[in-house]
């Protein structure tokens, strides 16, 4: 019973590091092609209807972190990124 509420533990954080990670990779994309500061950049693509490939743009980074955890065996938490991963591709189609 108790790995079982670690493995959701796990799965949460994932998640958790997945949707960060990808604001992240939002965040360093306007910061650096773009010369908006990140909440104007959002506003835009918003507006220019390229908020989701901006989200797509971010979560490249994920890529790494599913990676990173896959070595140190952290199984759960990778489950929990690619879970990230899929909201935010659902997203990216609403958007």
């Amino acid at each position: 019973m108790e790995s079982h509420l670690k493995n959701k533990t796990d799965l949460l954080l994932g998640f958790s590091i997945g949707i960060i990670t990808s604001v992240f990779g939002c965040f360093l994309f306007i910061l650096l092609f773009t010369k908006f500061t990140f909440f104007a950049g959002i506003e835009l693509m918003q507006a220019e209807g390229k908020l989701g490939k901006i989200i797509t743009l971010g979560t490249v980074l994920d890529l790494g972190v599913f990676w990173a955890l896959l070595k140190l065996n952290k199984e759960f938490m990778a489950r929990g990124v690619i879970l990230a991963v899929i909201v935010l591709t659902l997203t990216t189609l609403l958007v």
